[in-house]
């Protein structure tokens, strides 16, 4: 389990590396090279490689094992004192299904489904929004949705930032440089994950209130639309080295993680 555990934090690592340098090109004029800053895109960025579709099957395999490990997670406990409480069971829970959507998308896209690739998240998101504002109560139900997301990111953005990630780490195995680097790719990996879903969860909760699901945005959009800000390239810019910031810092979970 512990193998599949770490493949799964060196996938997500790549895929996050792959993403915050599409969102660099986006920042810096060049369009992301026509691909889309989000899953899809790192997933077309692969394909586009040698053995691209090797790659592609690593991945989504290493995916199935971090999915795999989540569930165990949720059956058995985490590690750690706290790791069987039930609010640590249902988070794992949540990411175990997470991570089967990945994975399932990763290995569609490998067997040449296109469809699971660049732009999927913001057509997902399009398509998600304008189903549930048809439902009795919808535009509620986005927008409490919306509002979540947004406090999810602002505790993923505070907990890096209180460095949250050291009690999961084996810190003690780690150089004194090793931890200040650690340390500052978990933050700044952290902060700009947590900016990015708290951007993504205030324009569902604008899509809710003017009942417009145009108005909802997947990572891609989301990225972009930090581009349209005053002095927006350069935020968008420090943004997606966070993204690659935090693939980087999921290597160092592969390596170091507790398991």
């Amino acid at each position: 389990m512990a193998v599949a555990a770490r493949a799964g934090f060196a996938a997500r690592g790549l895929i996050y590396v792959l993403v915050g340098l599409i969102a660099l090109e986006i920042a810096v004029g060049r369009d992301g090279g026509g691909r889309q800053a989000d899953r899809g895109g790192a997933l077309e960025e692969l394909a586009g490689k040698p053995f691209g579709a090797a790659a592609l099957t690593t991945v989504g395999a290493a995916l199935a094992g971090m999915a795999l490990w989540r569930l165990s997670e949720a059956v058995f406990g985490a590690a750690g004192p706290n790791g069987a409480k039930p609010s640590k069971r249902a988070a794992a829970a949540g990411r175990c299904v997470f991570y089967v959507f990945a994975c399932s998308s990763v290995l569609s896209y490998a067997a040449g489904d296109r469809g699971s690739g660049s732009g999927s998240s913001d057509r997902r998101t399009d398509d998600v929004t304008a189903m549930a504002l048809r439902w009795p109560g919808g535009p509620w139900l986005v927008g409490v949705a919306g509002a979540a997301v947004v406090v999810t990111g602002l505790v993923i953005s505070i907990r890096a930032l209180r460095r949250k990630f050291r009690q999961t780490l084996r810190t003690g195995a780690m150089s004194p440089r090793t931890r200040r680097t650690t340390d500052l790719l978990g933050v700044s990996g952290g902060v700009a994950r947590g900016v990015v879903f708290a951007g993504a969860g205030v324009f569902a909760v604008t899509a809710a209130v003017r009942h417009r699901p145009g108005e909802a945005k997947g990572m891609d959009d989301t990225l972009r639309a930090f581009r349209d800000l005053p002095a927006g390239p350069s935020v968008l810019a420090v943004i997606a080295l966070g993204l690659a910031a935090f693939g980087v810092f999921s290597w160092c979970c592969a390596r170091w993680r507790i398991l």
